[in-house]
């Protein structure tokens, strides 16, 4: 398989009603929802960690992330495993969302850029395409993970 710039691939996925995308690159698996280990003193969004294979992976909820309304998971509720860069090498980054939908093949040159309305959302969004007749968002992988990390301990505490 050759790598095509002028083309793009998506994981496509429902929050709602709305069509969120990731680069099918940086997805590692996809998995049915299944209850994670809450961490103290975490952000709302982050709803604990998984051991993925050894791994401890966070796992964010992607609606509460949006402030978009809570919904019970349910059988098509799933945790998209990305692998992301950091500085430190490479990571694992769960998010969980209402349903996936397909896999979908997006020109590059039809990525337009997100509006700047909200300066806090617009950072997560690499920008936005079309894909027959349905407008897809798509999400910057690493800006969206940045902002979610695990509590750790301060010098202060440590004393």
């Amino acid at each position: 398989m050759t790598h095509d710039p002028q083309h793009r691939k998506f994981l496509t996925f429902l929050l709602g009603r709305e069509v969120y995308a990731v680069d099918i690159l940086r997805v590692k698996e996809i998995r049915g929802w299944s209850p994670v280990t809450r961490i103290p003193q975490s952000p709302d969004s982050l709803l604990g960690v998984l051991n993925l294979r050894g791994a401890v992976v966070p796992v964010v909820d992607l609606r509460v992330r949006f402030g978009l309304q809570a919904v019970e998971f349910n059988a098509t509720t799933v945790i998209i495993v990305l692998t992301l860069r950091s500085a430190t090498g490479h990571r694992e980054f769960g998010i969980v969302v209402d349903s996936v939908q397909d896999v979908v093949d997006i020109d590059a040159a039809g990525i337009k850029p997100a509006p700047s309305v909200n300066a806090a959302s617009g950072t997560f969004i690499e920008g936005i395409a079309t894909h027959d007749e349905q407008m897809l968002i798509l999400l910057d992988t690493e800006s969206l993970a940045a902002g979610e990390s695990l509590p750790t301990k301060t010098a202060s505490q440590a004393a």
